[in-house]
């Protein structure tokens, strides 16, 4: 469990340097539910998801010598993002494990914030990589979803969502490793108990329900070409799932062509450039898989939008992908 003080603290410590996102209303959306839809714009956040908050939290919780040892994490694309941004507000080295066939636009962003990308064939041993290149370097590991310190950042997004929404009913977020859904159901709980946390996972390859089922973390199956891929972690961070068992309420999937239906709407309605990552929670709430009572107030997470422009052009208009 991540402690409402220590959330709190992580406010403070990264407010200068990142965006308090707006949450917008989108009635026609809401309407589809019969709900009173509020969208958490984490797709305007820096680097353009949620990602930077526990990124950055991590990063100026360290000290001097550590920041000048380097920083290293592993990610298919946000979180690489992020760490490669907060490494640069430090001005701290900073390399970058991803998978070979990562999206080419998170892959040159973390190039464009200055960090080494290193590249690894085989997802099943990303981390193992991870660990060869760590203990080579000597650098300091930030992960993406079972750190105490990068949940609490995460959950910053909870926090604020209860500061300005406090009679929410509904708060639903994608689950991929579980740090924003554990930083998230940790911030809401602890402010509004009867606020209703509900956790989305890709249909295709969900890792929280079976870890759940299993008591552990289990592999998670990653589904070819999915716009949702930041939805497809190997597994899911164990203080996420210990979170999971008494913080999430209802825990629902989602298809690939729900989450496509919902970023055409949250593009053609809300006028939201978001991943499909960012589009799964809505899709969860359009789609009827979650069922909130007529009239609630239901706050969805967009909790990113750096999606290749080709791969978007695609889906939504087959045929127009170059």
């Amino acid at each position: 469990m991540i402690e409402l003080s220590h959330i709190r603290n992580a406010a403070e410590r990264i407010r200068p340097m990142v965006h308090r996102t707006p949450l917008l209303s989108a009635s026609t959306l809401g309407a589809r539910a019969e709900a009173r839809l509020v969208l958490k714009c984490e797709n305007l956040q820096k680097t353009g998801s949620f990602k930077p908050r526990g990124a950055l939290n991590k990063v100026l919780s360290l000290d001097p010598a550590e920041r000048a040892r380097g920083l290293i994490t592993v990610s298919a694309g946000n979180h690489a993002q992020a760490v490669a941004w907060a490494a640069r507000q430090v001005s701290a080295p900073c390399a970058v494990v991803m998978p070979v066939d990562a999206p080419r636009s998170k892959m040159d962003a973390v190039k464009g914030y200055g960090a080494e990308v290193i590249l690894h064939a085989d997802r099943a041993t990303l981390f193992d990589k991870l660990q060869e290149v760590r203990e080579e370097r000597g650098a300091t590991f930030v992960h993406p979803f079972d750190d105490p310190v990068v949940l609490a950042g995460a959950g910053t997004t909870g926090l604020e969502i209860v500061e300005e929404i406090p009679d929410a009913d509904v708060v639903i977020v994608p689950v991929g490793g579980g740090g924003l859904m554990c930083g998230v159901a940790c911030a809401v709980k602890a402010l509004s108990p009867g606020t209703r946390v509900v956790a989305v996972e890709l249909e295709a390859g969900p890792g929280l329900k079976p870890a759940l089922d299993a008591g552990k973390p289990v592999p998670v199956p990653r589904p070819a070409g999915t716009l949702a891929d930041g939805m497809t972690p190997p597994f899911v961070g164990s203080i996420p799932l210990e979170a999971a068992r008494t913080l999430v309420d209802e825990i629902v999937t989602v298809s690939e062509s729900e989450i496509v239906e919902a970023m055409r709407l949250l593009i053609t309605r809300a006028k939201l450039y978001v991943e499909g990552s960012g589009a799964a929670a809505t899709a969860a709430l359009l789609a009827g898989r979650v069922r909130p009572r007529a009239g609630a107030v239901v706050v969805s997470i967009v909790s990113g939008g750096n999606v290749d422009l080709d791969r978007l052009c695609g889906a939504l208009v087959p045929g127009s992908g170059r």
